[in-house]
């Protein structure tokens, strides 16, 4: 039987030593919320599933981490202390390597004027609290074409 009608009768394809290796999907995160359970589960959740992670709680600390860091992706609750996250997203994008990052606000503030002012402020997605986990893992497993997705929520 050759390799295809194998994989065809449903058989486990085992890769070859010239196949390439499956891209780890790991990314360098920063989730800011000054909810420390809240940040803190969200951080477990996501070193779970391979993800490097820096928790901060209020917004001066998460605009020093992303320096220092330079994140992947920054999940952003918007009502934190010292630098909302309207303001922390708005610094984050106007530094040289931060038009590359995604930003996702994380609130519990859903309405359509909400979503608009994260959209305003940089950030690529506004989630609304409490974030169901499946969610986020496909979020984060997928690429996101900026600005273009909607306002989604669920429980964590």
């Amino acid at each position: 039987m050759d390799k295809w009608a194998s994989v065809a009768a449903g058989a486990v394809a085992t890769p070859t030593a010239d196949a390439p290796a499956p891209a780890a999907i790991g990314r360098r995160v920063v989730v800011a919320d000054d909810n420390q359970d809240a940040a803190d589960s969200l951080a477990m959740i996501l070193e779970m599933a391979g993800h490097d992670v820096r928790v901060v709680h209020d917004g001066l600390s998460a605009v020093s981490v992303a320096q220092s860091f330079r994140p992947d992706t920054v999940l952003l609750d918007i009502g934190m202390p010292h630098l909302n996250g309207y303001e922390v997203a708005r610094a984050l994008r106007q530094e040289p390597w931060g038009a590359g990052i995604t930003l996702f606000a994380l609130t519990g503030w859903g309405q359509e004027s909400d979503r608009q002012k994260a959209m305003d402020a940089g950030f690529d997605l506004h989630l609304t609290k409490p974030l169901d986990p499946a969610t986020l893992e496909s979020l984060m497993r997928s690429p996101l074409d900026a600005r273009q997705k909607p306002t989604l929520g669920g429980a964590l």
